[in-house]
């Protein structure tokens, strides 16, 4: 049973590496052009599966739960426009992008990606490259004002069931998301952008199974939602 059980939950992170291009490119199609300023803010959510909110329902993944808590700060957030896809790594996130094809610019830009380089074992000379450039276009997608981009570190996928039941050394898979985290946390200082570390926060899950979606892999909403209050005071301040 725990074989069956390790095999299902590969497939879910694995998913998206082998058919990401049958997948839709982001989960709400309500806004079609940003709307910036006004009464109501624009946010451009930027990511792979934690982004998505996979193995949870929508409202439950951190871009929806942050529009939510922002509504109750009277900030009013039109729904997210989201560019991601269970399985993407960095360079699959940046031919997304050219393929939304998105002109204008977003009140506000979550940014959150590289735990699919670290899973499949990309050299993290890459991703500090194409991190980087991604960290840029999300700089660009914000008019150019770094205050209104937010970095979010990788969380640690080994604390899960998922982590401890795949076979691989959860010390060794602990050790490479610090690596990948610590360089995108230097990338985002450098360029003076903000960063919202949810990594330990992560580790949780190891002893919280209230943290784990229903698949043993994903975040639930609970952790979402946490990372939304990492994030809501300081888009908040940005907003008003």
């Amino acid at each position: 049973m725990k074989i069956l059980l390790s095999v299902l939950l590969f497939s879910f992170l694995t998913s998206g590496c082998t058919k990401h291009e049958n997948m839709p490119l982001n989960t709400d199609t309500s806004i079609t052009q940003p709307i910036t300023g006004g009464s109501t803010f624009s946010y451009l959510a930027l990511g792979d599966s934690y982004t998505i909110g996979e193995a949870v329902k929508q409202a439950e993944s951190f871009p929806y739960q942050l529009q939510s808590q922002l509504k109750d700060k009277n900030i009013r957030v039109a729904n997210p426009k989201i560019i991601a896809v269970t399985g993407w790594t960095t360079d699959e996130l940046q031919a997304g992008i050219k393929k939304e094809n998105l002109s204008g610019t977003y009140d506000f830009v979550t940014l959150l990606i590289g735990v699919n380089n670290q899973y499949r074992g990309y050299p993290l000379s890459t991703y500090r490259k194409e991190f980087a450039e991604l960290l840029q276009k999300a700089i660009a997608f914000a008019g150019g004002d770094v205050r209104k981009v937010f970095v979010i570190s990788i969380p640690d996928w080994g604390a899960t069931p998922f982590g401890k039941n795949s076979g691989r050394d959860t010390q060794v898979i602990a050790a490479e998301i610090d690596s990948f985290n610590a360089a995108n946390q230097e990338i985002t200082a450098a360029a003076g952008v903000n960063y919202t570390n949810i990594t330990p926060a992560s580790r949780n899950a190891a002893t919280d199974a209230a943290l784990v979606a229903g698949d043993g892999l994903h975040p639930s909403g609970k952790m979402y939602g946490q990372w939304a209050d990492a994030l809501l005071t300081k888009v908040a301040a940005v907003l008003k």
